[in-house]
């Protein structure tokens, strides 16, 4: 059996969601993190490229739907982050 390029692309994608899975598991990482939400994002982008080259409608729809997730995941991060500067910026002016 030889791999091409794209089942390389997706072997690697899995690969990535695995590590940040199990980083999860052995709290070297927690959900909230950015970095648990990027190496998500990246892992299933690298797999739904492999699957335009060799079609699965099922598993498009999944790991589509883990990428939105995990997008929503660094815009929370970023939010958070957002808001939280906002609020040291303001504990240090006086009213």
């Amino acid at each position: 059996m030889q791999l091409s390029l794209t089942d390389l692309i997706g072997i690697l994608g899995v690969f990535v969601i695995i590590v940040a899975y199990m980083l999860l598991q052995l709290e070297k990482m927690e959900a909230k993190d950015l970095s648990f939400s990027v190496l998500n994002t990246l892992g299933a982008l690298l797999i739904i490229i492999s699957l335009l080259y060799d079609w699965n409608l099922a598993s498009f729809l999944m790991e589509s739907i883990w990428m939105l997730i995990s997008v929503y995941g660094i815009l929370k991060y970023y939010k958070l982050k957002n808001r939280e500067e906002n609020a040291a910026k303001n504990d240090g002016k006086e009213d």
